[in-house]
Protein backbone atom coordinates (compact mmCIF):
# COMPACT_ATOMS: atom_id res chain seq x y z
CA UNK A 1 0.00 0.00 0.00
CA UNK A 2 1.03 3.10 -0.84
CA UNK A 3 0.90 5.25 2.30
CA UNK A 4 4.28 7.10 1.83
CA UNK A 5 3.47 10.38 0.02
CA UNK A 6 0.65 11.50 2.03
CA UNK A 7 2.12 10.15 5.63
CA UNK A 8 4.98 12.57 5.01
CA UNK A 9 2.66 15.40 4.20
CA UNK A 10 0.30 14.90 7.57
CA UNK A 11 3.14 13.67 9.80
CA UNK A 12 5.21 16.56 8.56
CA UNK A 13 6.00 17.79 12.05
CA UNK A 14 8.34 14.66 12.66
CA UNK A 15 10.77 15.76 10.71
CA UNK A 16 11.07 13.11 8.24
CA UNK A 17 13.62 13.63 5.73
CA UNK A 18 12.21 13.84 2.02
CA UNK A 19 14.30 14.26 -1.13
CA UNK A 20 11.95 16.57 -2.71
CA UNK A 21 11.14 19.05 -0.07
CA UNK A 22 7.75 20.08 1.29
CA UNK A 23 6.46 23.15 2.64
CA UNK A 24 6.43 23.42 6.33
CA UNK A 25 2.80 22.74 7.82
CA UNK A 26 1.86 22.87 11.42
CA UNK A 27 3.20 20.23 13.14
CA UNK A 28 1.50 16.80 14.76
CA UNK A 29 2.74 15.57 18.12
CA UNK A 30 4.46 12.66 17.10
CA UNK A 31 1.92 10.03 19.33
CA UNK A 32 -0.04 7.57 17.58
CA UNK A 33 -2.87 5.85 19.13
CA UNK A 34 -3.63 1.82 19.32
CA UNK A 35 -5.84 2.24 15.98
CA UNK A 36 -2.99 4.87 14.02
CA UNK A 37 -0.39 2.01 15.37
CA UNK A 38 -2.52 -1.20 13.75
CA UNK A 39 -2.97 0.61 10.34
CA UNK A 40 0.81 1.40 9.99
CA UNK A 41 1.91 -2.08 11.31
CA UNK A 42 -0.46 -3.66 8.70
CA UNK A 43 0.41 -1.18 6.02
CA UNK A 44 4.33 -1.66 6.40
CA UNK A 45 3.87 -5.66 6.34
CA UNK A 46 2.24 -5.33 3.10
CA UNK A 47 4.81 -2.80 1.56
CA UNK A 48 7.88 -5.50 2.80
CA UNK A 49 5.43 -7.67 1.11
CA UNK A 50 4.83 -5.82 -1.97
CA UNK A 51 8.66 -4.52 -2.10
CA UNK A 52 9.98 -8.48 -2.20
CA UNK A 53 7.47 -9.33 -5.00
CA UNK A 54 7.98 -6.52 -7.20
CA UNK A 55 11.71 -6.72 -6.74
CA UNK A 56 12.09 -10.35 -8.10
CA UNK A 57 9.61 -8.97 -10.75
CA UNK A 58 13.24 -6.91 -11.65
CA UNK A 59 15.53 -9.28 -10.87
CA UNK A 60 13.90 -12.41 -12.54
CA UNK A 61 13.07 -11.44 -15.82
CA UNK A 62 14.82 -9.23 -18.24
CA UNK A 63 13.57 -6.78 -20.83
CA UNK A 64 13.62 -8.48 -23.51
CA UNK A 65 11.63 -11.51 -21.73
CA UNK A 66 9.05 -8.67 -21.31
CA UNK A 67 8.58 -8.18 -24.42
CA UNK A 68 8.92 -11.59 -25.96
CA UNK A 69 5.58 -11.74 -24.08
CA UNK A 70 3.85 -8.99 -25.45
CA UNK A 71 4.44 -6.20 -22.79
CA UNK A 72 5.31 -3.25 -24.36
CA UNK A 73 8.96 -1.22 -23.92
CA UNK A 74 9.67 0.03 -20.67
CA UNK A 75 7.21 -1.87 -18.63
CA UNK A 76 9.95 -3.22 -16.82
CA UNK A 77 11.26 0.19 -16.14
CA UNK A 78 7.53 0.84 -14.72
CA UNK A 79 7.48 -2.37 -12.44
CA UNK A 80 11.29 -1.47 -11.10
CA UNK A 81 10.16 1.97 -10.21
CA UNK A 82 7.13 0.22 -8.24
CA UNK A 83 9.73 -1.84 -6.47
CA UNK A 84 11.27 1.52 -5.96
CA UNK A 85 8.38 2.85 -4.29
CA UNK A 86 7.74 0.02 -1.94
CA UNK A 87 11.45 0.58 -0.31
CA UNK A 88 10.89 4.40 -0.03
CA UNK A 89 7.31 3.54 1.75
CA UNK A 90 8.56 1.20 4.07
CA UNK A 91 11.69 3.68 4.96
CA UNK A 92 9.06 5.99 5.53
CA UNK A 93 6.55 4.19 7.93
CA UNK A 94 9.40 3.26 9.63
CA UNK A 95 10.66 6.45 10.47
CA UNK A 96 7.19 7.36 11.47
CA UNK A 97 6.52 4.52 13.94
CA UNK A 98 10.54 4.85 15.40
CA UNK A 99 9.22 8.73 15.87
CA UNK A 100 6.56 7.73 17.70
CA UNK A 101 8.23 4.92 20.06
CA UNK A 102 6.57 1.88 18.43
CA UNK A 103 9.17 -0.87 16.74
CA UNK A 104 8.28 -1.63 12.72
CA UNK A 105 7.41 -4.75 12.09
CA UNK A 106 10.27 -6.56 10.08
CA UNK A 107 10.25 -8.06 6.63
CA UNK A 108 9.54 -11.66 6.53
CA UNK A 109 10.93 -14.51 4.27
CA UNK A 110 8.17 -14.85 0.92
CA UNK A 111 7.82 -17.68 -1.43
CA UNK A 112 5.62 -16.34 -4.62
CA UNK A 113 4.23 -18.87 -7.66
CA UNK A 114 5.28 -16.93 -10.95
CA UNK A 115 7.43 -18.41 -13.47
CA UNK A 116 7.26 -15.96 -16.25
CA UNK A 117 6.78 -12.10 -16.37
CA UNK A 118 3.27 -12.86 -17.34
CA UNK A 119 2.68 -14.84 -13.98
CA UNK A 120 4.16 -12.30 -12.34
CA UNK A 121 1.81 -9.45 -13.28
CA UNK A 122 -0.91 -11.23 -12.80
CA UNK A 123 0.20 -12.42 -9.22
CA UNK A 124 1.02 -8.97 -8.83
CA UNK A 125 -2.29 -7.64 -9.29
CA UNK A 126 -3.63 -9.97 -6.93
CA UNK A 127 -1.89 -8.66 -3.94
CA UNK A 128 -2.05 -4.85 -5.56
CA UNK A 129 -5.92 -5.79 -4.88
CA UNK A 130 -5.55 -7.00 -1.43
CA UNK A 131 -3.74 -3.38 -1.21
CA UNK A 132 -6.82 -1.65 -2.49
CA UNK A 133 -8.83 -3.72 0.18
CA UNK A 134 -6.95 -3.41 3.26
CA UNK A 135 -7.33 0.70 2.50
CA UNK A 136 -10.74 0.37 2.18
CA UNK A 137 -11.43 -1.15 5.18
CA UNK A 138 -8.67 0.74 7.19
CA UNK A 139 -11.23 3.82 6.99
CA UNK A 140 -12.92 2.94 10.19
CA UNK A 141 -10.19 2.23 11.77
CA UNK A 142 -8.86 5.91 11.29
CA UNK A 143 -11.99 7.78 12.84
CA UNK A 144 -9.81 9.07 15.66
CA UNK A 145 -6.87 10.64 13.03
CA UNK A 146 -8.26 12.98 10.65
CA UNK A 147 -4.69 13.98 9.18
CA UNK A 148 -3.99 9.98 8.86
CA UNK A 149 -7.58 9.17 7.47
CA UNK A 150 -7.40 11.82 4.58
CA UNK A 151 -3.41 10.60 4.02
CA UNK A 152 -4.67 7.06 3.59
CA UNK A 153 -8.02 7.93 1.34
CA UNK A 154 -5.83 10.44 -0.84
CA UNK A 155 -3.73 7.68 -2.31
CA UNK A 156 -5.99 5.28 -2.74
CA UNK A 157 -6.42 6.72 -6.40
CA UNK A 158 -2.01 6.02 -7.05
CA UNK A 159 -2.91 2.29 -5.61
CA UNK A 160 -5.64 2.17 -8.37
CA UNK A 161 -3.26 3.79 -11.03
CA UNK A 162 -0.52 1.13 -10.16
CA UNK A 163 -3.11 -1.75 -10.40
CA UNK A 164 -4.34 -0.40 -13.57
CA UNK A 165 -1.09 -0.45 -15.23
CA UNK A 166 -0.47 -4.32 -14.36
CA UNK A 167 -3.91 -4.90 -15.30
CA UNK A 168 -3.38 -2.81 -18.91
CA UNK A 169 0.02 -4.86 -18.91
CA UNK A 170 -1.81 -8.18 -19.44
CA UNK A 171 -4.43 -6.68 -21.91
CA UNK A 172 -7.22 -6.54 -19.02
CA UNK A 173 -9.46 -4.14 -18.02
CA UNK A 174 -7.41 -1.40 -16.23
CA UNK A 175 -11.25 -0.71 -14.41
CA UNK A 176 -13.40 -4.11 -15.02
CA UNK A 177 -15.90 -2.58 -12.02
CA UNK A 178 -17.14 0.61 -10.76
CA UNK A 179 -16.20 -0.26 -6.83
CA UNK A 180 -13.61 -1.87 -5.17
CA UNK A 181 -13.77 -4.14 -2.77
CA UNK A 182 -13.01 -3.31 1.12
CA UNK A 183 -11.08 -5.44 3.14
CA UNK A 184 -11.18 -5.84 6.96
CA UNK A 185 -7.83 -6.10 8.45
CA UNK A 186 -8.16 -9.50 9.49
CA UNK A 187 -8.82 -10.54 5.72
CA UNK A 188 -6.19 -8.34 4.40
CA UNK A 189 -3.45 -10.31 7.03
CA UNK A 190 -4.34 -13.71 5.63
CA UNK A 191 -3.72 -12.91 2.37
CA UNK A 192 -0.39 -12.22 3.03
CA UNK A 193 0.24 -15.33 4.42
CA UNK A 194 -0.25 -16.84 1.41
CA UNK A 195 3.58 -16.04 0.51
CA UNK A 196 5.11 -15.96 3.70
CA UNK A 197 7.47 -18.36 4.65
CA UNK A 198 8.42 -17.25 7.57
CA UNK A 199 8.39 -13.95 9.99
CA UNK A 200 10.84 -13.31 12.78
CA UNK A 201 7.61 -11.18 14.09
CA UNK A 202 3.78 -11.62 13.32
CA UNK A 203 1.17 -8.96 13.83
CA UNK A 204 -1.86 -9.94 16.48
CA UNK A 205 -3.81 -11.01 13.96
CA UNK A 206 -5.57 -14.06 13.77
CA UNK A 207 -4.43 -16.41 11.41
CA UNK A 208 -6.82 -18.34 9.70
CA UNK A 209 -7.11 -21.86 8.40
CA UNK A 210 -6.61 -21.59 4.83
CA UNK A 211 -9.30 -21.95 2.06
CA UNK A 212 -7.47 -22.54 -1.41
CA UNK A 213 -9.54 -21.65 -4.79
CA UNK A 214 -8.81 -24.99 -6.92
CA UNK A 215 -10.68 -23.61 -9.62
CA UNK A 216 -10.91 -21.98 -12.55
CA UNK A 217 -7.93 -20.51 -12.55
CA UNK A 218 -7.75 -17.05 -14.06
CA UNK A 219 -7.03 -16.70 -17.62
CA UNK A 220 -3.83 -14.90 -18.57
CA UNK A 221 -4.78 -11.55 -19.79
CA UNK A 222 -8.26 -11.82 -17.19
CA UNK A 223 -10.29 -12.12 -20.27
CA UNK A 224 -13.64 -13.38 -20.62
CA UNK A 225 -14.99 -12.78 -17.07
CA UNK A 226 -15.63 -15.85 -15.24
CA UNK A 227 -19.39 -15.65 -15.94
CA UNK A 228 -22.33 -15.84 -13.28
CA UNK A 229 -22.69 -19.73 -12.71
CA UNK A 230 -19.42 -20.50 -13.01
CA UNK A 231 -18.62 -23.48 -10.63
CA UNK A 232 -15.97 -22.51 -8.17
CA UNK A 233 -14.09 -25.67 -6.62
CA UNK A 234 -12.49 -24.52 -3.12
CA UNK A 235 -10.27 -26.87 -0.49
CA UNK A 236 -9.94 -26.86 3.07
CA UNK A 237 -8.60 -28.86 6.21
CA UNK A 238 -11.80 -29.21 8.46
CA UNK A 239 -9.06 -30.60 11.38
CA UNK A 240 -7.93 -26.73 11.11
CA UNK A 241 -11.48 -25.19 12.18
CA UNK A 242 -11.16 -23.49 15.30
CA UNK A 243 -15.03 -24.60 16.16
CA UNK A 244 -16.18 -27.81 16.29
CA UNK A 245 -18.36 -28.10 13.48
CA UNK A 246 -21.30 -30.76 12.86
CA UNK A 247 -20.26 -32.95 9.89
CA UNK A 248 -23.51 -33.15 8.74
CA UNK A 249 -24.40 -29.14 9.18
CA UNK A 250 -24.85 -26.71 6.06
CA UNK A 251 -21.71 -24.90 4.82
CA UNK A 252 -21.34 -21.67 2.90
CA UNK A 253 -19.21 -19.28 1.19
CA UNK A 254 -19.87 -15.67 1.61
CA UNK A 255 -18.40 -13.96 -1.30
CA UNK A 256 -17.16 -10.47 -0.71
CA UNK A 257 -17.51 -8.44 -3.60
CA UNK A 258 -17.97 -4.87 -4.36
CA UNK A 259 -19.34 -2.50 -2.19
CA UNK A 260 -22.56 -4.87 -1.95
CA UNK A 261 -23.12 -6.81 1.78
CA UNK A 262 -21.85 -10.29 1.63
CA UNK A 263 -22.94 -12.58 -0.40
CA UNK A 264 -23.53 -16.31 0.92
CA UNK A 265 -23.87 -19.24 -1.53
CA UNK A 266 -24.75 -22.93 0.04
CA UNK A 267 -21.79 -25.81 -0.52
CA UNK A 268 -22.12 -28.33 -2.43
CA UNK A 269 -19.45 -31.00 -0.74
CA UNK A 270 -17.21 -32.52 -3.29
CA UNK A 271 -15.41 -34.80 -0.85
CA UNK A 272 -14.10 -34.11 2.76
CA UNK A 273 -12.31 -30.92 2.22
CA UNK A 274 -14.18 -29.89 -0.50
CA UNK A 275 -16.58 -27.83 -1.77
CA UNK A 276 -17.97 -25.93 -4.69
CA UNK A 277 -20.32 -22.57 -5.09
CA UNK A 278 -21.60 -21.22 -8.09
CA UNK A 279 -20.43 -17.52 -9.04
CA UNK A 280 -23.07 -15.34 -7.57
CA UNK A 281 -25.06 -13.02 -10.71
CA UNK A 282 -23.11 -9.76 -10.38
CA UNK A 283 -20.28 -10.66 -9.04
CA UNK A 284 -17.01 -9.02 -11.01
CA UNK A 285 -13.41 -8.01 -10.58
CA UNK A 286 -11.50 -9.17 -7.68
CA UNK A 287 -13.78 -10.94 -4.78
CA UNK A 288 -12.96 -12.89 -1.52
CA UNK A 289 -14.46 -15.75 -0.27
CA UNK A 290 -14.81 -17.08 3.12
CA UNK A 291 -16.34 -20.44 4.19
CA UNK A 292 -19.31 -20.20 7.01
CA UNK A 293 -21.74 -22.03 8.83
CA UNK A 294 -23.78 -18.80 8.49
CA UNK A 295 -26.05 -17.97 5.50
CA UNK A 296 -27.91 -15.19 4.01
CA UNK A 297 -30.76 -15.51 6.76
CA UNK A 298 -27.90 -14.01 9.10
CA UNK A 299 -26.73 -11.54 7.29
CA UNK A 300 -23.08 -11.22 8.96
CA UNK A 301 -21.12 -8.74 7.65
CA UNK A 302 -17.65 -8.57 6.47
CA UNK A 303 -16.72 -7.56 9.84
CA UNK A 304 -18.58 -9.95 11.51
CA UNK A 305 -17.13 -12.83 9.81
CA UNK A 306 -13.78 -11.61 10.49
CA UNK A 307 -14.86 -11.12 14.38
CA UNK A 308 -16.52 -14.60 14.67
CA UNK A 309 -17.98 -16.00 11.49
CA UNK A 310 -14.90 -17.57 9.27
CA UNK A 311 -14.20 -21.17 9.31
CA UNK A 312 -11.68 -20.69 6.95
CA UNK A 313 -10.23 -17.82 4.11
CA UNK A 314 -9.85 -15.60 2.61
CA UNK A 315 -9.53 -16.96 -1.28
CA UNK A 316 -9.00 -14.09 -3.78
CA UNK A 317 -10.70 -14.94 -6.72
CA UNK A 318 -9.90 -12.70 -9.84
CA UNK A 319 -13.63 -12.78 -12.02
CA UNK A 320 -12.59 -10.49 -14.60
Amino acid sequence: MHFAQALIAAFAGLAIAHPTGLEKRQSLPPVLSANDETVLQLALYLEHLEFNLYSGGINNFNEQQYEAEGFPPGFRDNVALIAQHEGTHIQTITAILEKAGKTPVPSCTYTFPYDSPTSFVDLANMVTSTGIGAFLGAGELLQDNDALLTAATSILTVESRHDAFLRAGVKGSPFPTAFDTALTAVFAYNIAQMFIVECPQQLSFPILPKLTLESPAPEPDLMPPVAAGTTLKFSFDPSKFFVAVDPNAPLYIGIINSITNVTYEKVTSCGTGCATVPVPKGAAGVAFAILTTFDDKAALTEDQLAQFGALAGPAEIVLS
